[in-house]
């Protein structure tokens, strides 16, 4: 065993996935990915033209400035989830809004295709919430520690011996001793 640290000759790949991985647990990365590449297609299909063979298909519509508007507005949302994620709700919630209104505005949504991703990210951002940091366990102190016993067959339990055993205790009802007075018939009868 040598006395040098086991993390100084880690490759600078390792160190670097390793604090992705840790930037991205951080934050939800899925769900900025989803509404970013949702943007795309929404604010791309408005201005692109198809070539086949001699032809060219121009899909441009009239509400090219208003699909332009919407994929860069996913686009920056999904940065905001990225980057603030302390505002990944309203994130989340204007993603989805914005991927509803894309149906009408931006040749459906681009092709359903930016209308699914921005929604999925948009759900994704709602629905994430940021772990708990895990606490690290600590031995319990002697003074602390329970005491072992050992019983006895005739010997009463110890005081707290039972306790959290899981068996609720339950107040006595008082005893009726006017159905012993009646012979144990009802008063009505």
């Amino acid at each position: 065993m040598s006395p040098e640290s086991q993390g100084q000759n880690e490759h600078y790949l390792t160190l670097s996935r390793r604090g992705f991985r840790t930037w991205r647990g951080d934050r939800p990365f899925w769900a900025g990915l989803f509404t970013m590449v949702g943007g795309v297609p929404i604010m791309y299909f408005p201005y692109a033209n198809m070539h086949l063979g001699n032809v060219t298909l121009a899909m441009s519509t009239t509400a090219g400035a208003g699909s332009l508007i919407i994929g860069v507005l996913l686009v920056t949302l999904g940065l905001t989830m990225w980057f603030h994620s302390i505002v990944r709700v309203f994130a989340g919630v204007a993603a989805i809004l914005l991927a509803l209104i894309s149906i009408p505005v931006a040749n459906i949504g681009g092709f359903l295709i930016g209308f699914i991703f921005a929604l999925l990210g948009g759900a994704l951002s709602v629905s994430w919430a940021p772990g708990e940091p895990q606490a690290e366990a600590e031995p319990a102190p002697a003074e602390e520690a329970p005491e072992t016993v050992s019983f006895v067959k005739d010997e009463p339990f110890p005081e707290g011996a039972l306790h959290g055993a899981g068996i609720p205790e339950q107040p006595q009802a008082p005893y009726d001793t006017t159905v012993e007075a009646e012979g144990g018939r009802h008063r009505a009868g």
